[in-house]
């Protein structure tokens, strides 16, 4: 099998995401153009959807993950607070952990697929 095996993980507490994924792309997105709307942009997401993300970060954490400043002449843009870092630092240190921990089991799994076209 040449196709790369992709791990996702998501944060529940409760019934709750609090983050997985796509939040994750968003806030590295986020920290790589300086923008909301290009981060969205940039993954086929609507400004309306991205800003949506984004509140529902800010909220849920006790601390704001991302700050903006609205547009006009001098430009907007929007930044990762310091604990917006640590949130994406984290994220990102424990899908490293995961994907580390379950390569042996990912082997063995795709060692009995059949990834043929009739199935």
């Amino acid at each position: 099998m040449s196709d790369p095996v992709t791990l996702r993980l998501r944060l529940l507490f409760g019934d709750r995401l609090v983050f997985g994924p796509g939040k994750g792309e968003l806030l590295a997105r986020i920290a790589e153009t300086g923008s909301i709307a290009a981060a969205g942009r940039a993954m086929g997401m609507s400004y309306k959807r991205a800003w949506a993300l984004v509140e529902e970060m800010n909220a849920a954490f006790r601390a704001p993950l991302v700050v903006s400043a609205r547009g006009g002449a001098g430009g907007g843009g929007a930044t990762l607070t310091a604990e917006g870092q640590e949130v994406l630092a984290a994220y990102r240190a424990m899908l490293d952990a995961v994907e580390a921990a379950a390569a042996p089991q990912v082997t063995r799994l795709v060692a009995l697929l059949d990834m043929s076209d009739g199935k």
